[in-house]
């Protein structure tokens, strides 16, 4: 919905982007930001070999596996045009399927706590991307007014 006209590479890259995301599990890593960004980093790596192997196996030139691994990888977020497009989809993706469950998981999060959350969520997408949110995404309704503050205090 949110890139009709998005190329061949863009297009694997979103449906790779979370493929055996629980392989690595999060506890692995210690709780802390640093902690999460060594996850978070470890699984773009992981995204990247599996989702390689699989290209490689159904017939993708090494071409097209290398273009896919540096969007899995967010090569150039902020400045390449699909890599930017792979975040807005991925921060999309959050806000409609998975910010419910991921807010009964935490219901011991302070309002603070899940604002910036949704901030962070928000800030690595473009403009186009956060406009995307009240335009082609069914918001939970009873988190709307959350997301509404994080937009109004970015």
């Amino acid at each position: 919905r949110f890139a009709p006209g998005a190329s061949e590479a863009l297009r694997l890259a979103v449906r790779a982007q979370h493929i055996g995301r629980w392989t690595i599990p999060r506890d692995t890593y210690p709780k802390t930001p640093e902690g999460y960004q060594q996850w978070r980093r470890e699984l773009m790596r992981f995204h990247a070999q599996t989702a390689g192997a699989l290209l490689r196996e159904a017939g993708y030139d090494e071409a097209m596996v290398e273009r896919v691994a540096a969007l899995l990888q967010k090569r150039g977020l902020k400045s390449n045009a699909e890599t930017q497009a792979l975040e807005d989809v991925i921060g999309l993706v959050f806000l409609e399927h998975t910010l419910a469950s991921f807010a009964s998981e935490h219901g011991d999060y302070e309002e603070a706590k899940f604002i910036d959350i949704l901030q962070k969520t928000l800030r690595k997408m473009s403009a186009e991307g956060r406009e995307a949110v009240f335009r082609l995404v069914r918001l939970p309704d009873a988190l709307r007014p959350l997301i509404d503050k994080a937009v109004a205090t970015l």
